[in-house]
């Protein structure tokens, strides 16, 4: 069994980023470790156990917080500007450190504790987010705002996605993102709307609205962008959002091709075997669904779209919902729906045979190498971002020492 870091959080932050303060800020992340334990008095920390003194006028890394706790040793955690931060060490010793940490004492007891930066902690790869971002611990301040509000909005992007999330919606998904905290929307509310517009946008492409239904579709594509961005800025995630995000995003693609295929009848142009095509969707779907988990089942611990950076470019248009929106857009403002119907199918199989093919190349080189690594593990910042993969995939890190 782990054990358990007591955490004492210093003072608070001057101002609120996207609607938290750095205190609040901290306590949530804390919380979602199940090796941490909050104090609200320094004198219920037990003897001997390990303890992270924390301020919280900063604004931490989540990777950051999580080395923190996980870390073995003692040390002190310093900011650009040589400023103590955050101290790990021993129940018994918090009474003389934290005078000292404090600037209440001038016995400077913390002198003799290893000194650590942001860079000296192993931290790795964001792989829920598919990217690699260089960790971050800035001073959260009236000047800094806007840049850290933009900064933590941008960190909440997946690194490796489709070309309509990663270039289209991120502008009014900022805004949007602010809106529903000012009026005290919830993740899980945003959610819950996306359902109601899946549903109604697949019930309208049953019946032949396919304008009505793309129109919903895009709104809907569009909030399942802002819940989870609303989520990680305000550090409000739960199972059950995640549940019912996740569990959307796998189950309405199909049915919405599905019901697509089912209006067309209403047409000129209706499918002839629509069971044929239904059968060839499914297979499309469901096959490049499991290419996906064979690779992190067999043979590696993260997506296939971060392995190799030609995987990563994959990812911007292989068929997944918003590029297959694309394309039944496409064959509707045409006015011919029976197109981008056939379009993706064929896009669908296409990908999947694609996705395969990668498959078989991962078992291979698993056979040749052993163990495979992703390109964004490699990706050194301080050398720059060199090839393209890292400057559309990456983001420019902020420097510190402008944002004291």
């Amino acid at each position: 069994m782990s054990t358990v870091t007591y955490i004492y959080i210093i003072g608070d932050s001057e101002i609120d980023l996207w609607g938290i303060s750095g205190r609040e800020r901290l306590k949530r992340m804390i919380n979602a470790s199940q090796n941490a334990q909050l104090v609200d008095n320094p004198d219920k920390i037990p003897a001997g156990s390990p303890t992270l003194l924390i301020y919280a006028n900063h604004l931490y890394d989540t990777r950051v917080i999580a080395a923190l706790i996980a870390a073995q040793e003692n040390m002190v955690l310093y900011n650009h500007n040589d400023y103590p931060v955050a101290i790990r060490t021993k129940g018994n010793d918090v009474t003389a450190i934290l005078p000292d940490l404090l600037r209440e004492s001038s016995k400077r007891t913390i002198a003799d504790l290893p000194r650590k930066k942001v860079g000296d902690l192993a931290l790795g790869t964001q792989r829920h987010l598919r990217k690699k971002d260089p960790p971050y611990l800035w001073p959260i301040t009236r000047e800094n705002r806007i840049t850290l509000e933009s900064e933590l909005f941008s960190g909440s992007y997946k690194g490796v996605t489709d070309l309509v999330t990663k270039w289209l919606w991120p502008f009014p998904a900022f805004w949007a993102t602010h809106l529903c905290i000012h009026y005290g929307w919830r993740p899980n509310h945003v959610t819950y709307l996306s359902i109601i517009l899946a549903t109604l946008a697949g019930f309208s492409f049953w019946y032949g609205y396919f304008g009505i239904g793309l129109f919903l579709g895009w709104f809907m594509t569009f909030l399942d962008t802002v819940d989870g961005k609303l989520a990680r800025v305000t550090v409000t995630s739960t199972k059950m959002g995640d549940v019912l995000d996740h569990g959307l995003d796998l189950i309405h693609p199909p049915l919405w091709y599905v019901a697509w295929a089912a209006g067309l009848a209403t047409t000129l142009y209706p499918v002839s075997d629509l069971t044929f095509y239904i059968w060839l969707i499914l297979i499309g779907y469901i096959g490049g669904r499991l290419c996906e988990g064979a690779f992190q089942v067999w043979f590696a611990s993260f997506s296939i779209f971060v392995w190799q950076q030609k995987d990563s470019f994959n990812r911007l248009i292989t068929a997944r919902r918003n590029p297959n929106l694309i394309l039944l857009t496409y064959g509707y403002l045409i006015g011919r729906p029976d197109i981008g119907f056939y379009l993706v199918i064929i896009w669908h199989l296409v990908s999947t045979i694609y996705l395969g093919s990668r498959v078989v190349t991962a078992w291979r080189t698993h056979r040749r190498d052993g163990v495979l690594s992703s390109w964004v593990e490699s990706i050194d910042f301080s050398q720059g971002r060199k090839t393209l993969a890292e400057k559309i995939f990456t983001r420019t890190p902020l420097d510190p020492k402008n944002y004291n």
